[in-house]
């Protein structure tokens, strides 16, 4: 599929991997990898978002096109929205986020989430999850669930257990013993651009500071998140030096296939 485009933010600060973009990776800076797995949906452009001009000059020499945007930006979206605004892009074009941390990303979700838009004229905002079949995941509250409706509308996010299976716990949250029908989100968003500069432009909502899930701030506003299956199970991000380590273990014996 054409006609889309990727942006990357990428900020430096993490308080658990600091400088996390430029972390080596079988050799080379994280944000490079994620970068090369974004060209590979065949967007119409990718570009990396960044606060930091250490990370621009990193992507810079491996070709990558870069925006240096305003360090006071408190979410990735408000980092794309900013690029969608000085590349002047028309309110109907469809950017996606890819998280800087998903170097293992497979390149068929982001085309995944572009399409979704493109079948679903009416949504504002795609993305997509994955089956839970673990107790423990369902009930993880660093796992972000969702529910939605027959029409593949999402209904809600949390990090709370949902849909929760009341029969199935006798004796409260500990005594859960199903999860069928649960689904993971995974935080790989497509937009249009007229929602995303909504989005920006619009505060924080109570119920997304309660849950600390920026996408429920969207369903409060009204708009419509399109949610499919995701086509394959993605290898999990980069929050930690352990997982740094995982990933550097994985592509020890070379590139993930595209």
């Amino acid at each position: 599929m054409s006609g889309f485009h990727v942006v990357i933010p990428a900020r430096y600060a993490s308080v658990r991997l600091p400088a996390k973009p430029l972390a080596r990776i079988a050799g080379r800076p994280m944000i490079q990898w994620v970068w090369e797995r974004a060209r590979a949906a065949g967007a119409e452009s990718v570009t990396v978002a960044t606060d930091h001009a250490a990370i621009a000059s990193a992507c810079e020499a491996f070709g990558a096109e870069v925006c240096i945007t305003d360090a006071a930006h408190a979410s990735g979206t408000d980092r794309i929205a900013e690029v969608a605004a000085r590349r002047g892009w028309d309110e109907s074009l469809v950017v996606v986020n890819v998280q800087g941390d998903e170097p293992l990303l497979p390149p068929a979700l982001v085309v995944q989430v572009a399409e979704l838009l493109r079948l679903q004229p009416e949504a504002d905002m795609a993305t997509l999850g994955t089956p839970i079949h673990d107790l423990a995941e369902y009930l993880d509250p660093n796992v972000v669930k969702l529910v939605a409706a027959a029409d593949g509308r999402a209904l809600y996010f949390s990090r709370a257990p949902i849909p929760w299976h009341r029969d199935g716990a006798p004796s409260g949250l500990g005594s859960q013993q199903h999860c069928a029908g649960a689904l993971r989100h995974l935080g790989l968003y497509g937009y249009r651009v007229g929602a995303l500069q909504r989005l920006a432009a619009t505060p924080p909502c109570h119920l997304e500071q309660v849950e600390r899930l920026e996408q429920l701030r969207a369903l409060w506003l009204g708009m419509r998140i399109q949610v499919d299956t995701a086509l394959e199970v993605p290898p999990a991000g980069i929050d930690t030096p352990e997982d740094l380590d995982r990933v550097n273990r994985l592509l020890a014996t070379g590139p993930p296939a595209a």
